[in-house]
């Protein structure tokens, strides 16, 4: 929205999901109008077919439409106005090669700091016709990852608690009360991450231990530890880096800075520096400073946070 309002021009919306076809895709393009801005979230979810009608627009601004089936088949060409395509994935290396390097740029966003959504936050509560305190702002911007989008619904949650248990208003007391209620501690962390750190802590000794063990003891799939515990708790510093793959484990993880000692369920408090990034094609952001070296204690760092 920022680029199509700097350049003056229409938005047009769509997704990777919903273009499985190159017919869609030819669809979308014919109404296209000069200088428009098409933006296409997870990018890296497009069919083939339609990857390769994008190749030439890219190019030469123009696709070729089959009309037709069989040797009776005909390609007419449908010439398209200059247009601007931005691209979104947190997947990048999804992306095949020739479609990635046909951008002209490409960026990697950063997750949001906590001072930034404590601004989402107030904006959102304004929406929402509801009284907060700075206090209870900020305290949902900390716990919320960095992610818009989860700041949105803790605020939502917490505004429930407030209405049932208290006047509608959201305070320091109340925000941590309700996140507390609904397992959000401190880091943002939630019942799944508390789980893996245990399990790898207290029940593996810490580790190495392979992914798809650990997965069995916390009772998840191992996509499950894979897509939602490991990259925040990667993040945070908590486990190593993988091992390397041997017949039994295609990968373990050991605890790292941060991490509970063995025998011990406890986590230490958010480092600061990066938090992982999403790749945009076509947008810039700053990049923060790496996290800080924590101190030694014995095998494992000082702890300072208990988990319940």
């Amino acid at each position: 929205m920022i680029i199509a309002h700097q350049l003056g021009a229409h938005l047009r919306l769509t997704s990777g999901p919903a273009i499985q076809h190159a017919g869609d895709l030819a669809a979308i393009l014919s109404g296209v109008d000069e200088g428009d801005v098409l933006f296409i979230d997870e990018i890296h979810r497009m069919s083939r077919p339609a990857e390769e009608l994008l190749y030439m627009a890219m190019e030469d601004f123009r696709v070729d439409v089959v009309v037709g089936k069989g040797p009776g088949a005909t390609a007419i060409p449908l010439e398209i106005p200059p247009f601007t395509v931005v691209g979104a994935t947190t997947r990048a290396g999804l992306l095949p090669g020739p479609l990635r390097d046909r951008f002209g740029f490409t960026a990697q966003l950063d997750y949001y700091e906590a001072a930034e959504l404590q601004r989402i936050v107030e904006r959102s509560a304004r929406l929402l016709d509801l009284t907060i305190s700075d206090d209870g702002a900020r305290e949902i911007a900390s716990r919320s990852r960095g992610t818009p989008r989860i700041a949105n619904r803790l605020l939502r949650r917490v505004r429930d608690y407030a209405q049932v248990r208290g006047d509608g208003t959201v305070g320091h007391p109340e925000a941590r009360k309700a996140l507390a209620l609904y397992e959000v501690d401190d880091l943002g962390l939630d019942r799944l991450d508390r789980a893996v750190l245990q399990a790898l802590c207290g029940s593996f000794g810490g580790g190495p231990v392979g992914i798809s063990t650990l997965a069995v003891a916390v009772g998840e799939e191992r996509e499950t530890v894979e897509e939602l515990a490991e990259p925040f708790l990667v993040r945070l510093g908590f486990p190593g880096s993988p091992h390397r793959p041997t017949r039994h484990s295609s990968r373990s993880t050991t605890p790292s800075r941060g991490a509970p000692a063995a025998g011990q369920a406890s986590v230490p408090t958010r480092p600061r520096g990066s938090m992982g990034r999403a790749t945009v094609l076509g947008c810039v952001s700053k990049l923060p400073p790496g996290p800080e070296p924590g101190p030694p204690c014995g095998r494992h760092p000082t702890l300072t946070e208990h988990l319940p």
